[in-house]
């Protein structure tokens, strides 16, 4: 059984995961510009709400210690 420190490791890499790939997204989507442009808004919004996630997780983690 994981203790709460490993579980709480565990779940900012995977916050952590996917906020890099989402960032990855909204990269390879400028890339793409101006084809795909229709896309830049839902792709932002999912790279905003992973880091969103990630930060309010990393403040949480801080608190707990």
């Amino acid at each position: 059984m994981e203790s709460d420190a490993e579980e709480l490791d565990a779940h900012l890499k995977k916050l952590n995961a996917r906020a890099a790939q989402a960032k990855m997204h909204l990269h390879e989507l400028s890339e793409e510009l101006p084809g795909s442009w229709e896309h830049v808004v839902t792709v932002a919004q999912r790279c905003y709400d992973a880091y969103a996630a990630l930060t309010e997780a990393r403040k949480a983690a801080w608190r707990k210690t």
